[in-house]
C-alpha cells in the first residue's frame, strides 16, 4: 500500500525559507516520477514541481521557478521541496504525489496525472 507523508510546513515571514519532506513507503524507490502540488482555499490544486525517478530532470511551475528546488533521496525514499524567498501568495497546503504510470507526462501540472497523494502540510507566509 502506497503511503506518502509530508512534513516540514509551518509559518514563516516573507523572504524566508522552508524545506518540505515527503516520506514514501509501499513502493520501490527511484522508479516513479513524483511531484509537489499546492492548494489554497477557493483555488484549484496547482502543480509546483515535478521530478524524474533518478532526480536528473526537474520541472517547475512558473510562479515558483527560480525560488523553489525539488530533489529526492532514493536511498531514503524521500522527496523534498526547498522553498526560498517565500511570498504570502505561496501560502497553501502542500501535497506530494506519485505517478506510477511510467514516463514523463507533459501535463504533469494536472492533478489527474497522479494516482497517489499525501495528506498535505500547511505553509503560511506572512508579510
Amino acid at each position: 500500500q502506497v503511503q506518502l507523508v509530508e512534513s516540514g510546513g509551518g509559518s514563516v515571514q516573507a523572504g524566508g525559507s522552508l524545506r518540505l519532506s515527503c516520506a514514501g513507503s509501499g513502493f520501490p524507490p527511484g522508479i516513479y516520477w513524483m511531484g509537489w502540488f499546492r492548494q489554497s482555499p477557493e483555488k484549484e490544486r496547482e502543480g509546483v514541481a515535478y521530478i524524474s525517478p533518478g532526480g536528473g530532470s526537474k520541472y517547475y511551475g512558473d510562479s515558483v521557478r527560480g525560488r523553489f528546488t525539488v530533489s529526492r533521496d532514493n536511498a531514503k525514499n524521500t522527496l523534498y521541496l526547498h522553498m526560498n524567498s517565500l511570498k504570502p501568495e505561496d501560502s497553501a497546503m502542500y501535497y506530494c504525489a506519485l505517478d506510477r504510470a511510467g514516463a514523463y507526462k507533459v501535463d504533469w501540472k494536472s492533478p489527474l496525472t497522479f494516482g497517489s497523494w499525501g495528506q498535505g502540510t500547511q505553509v503560511t507566509v506572512s508579510s
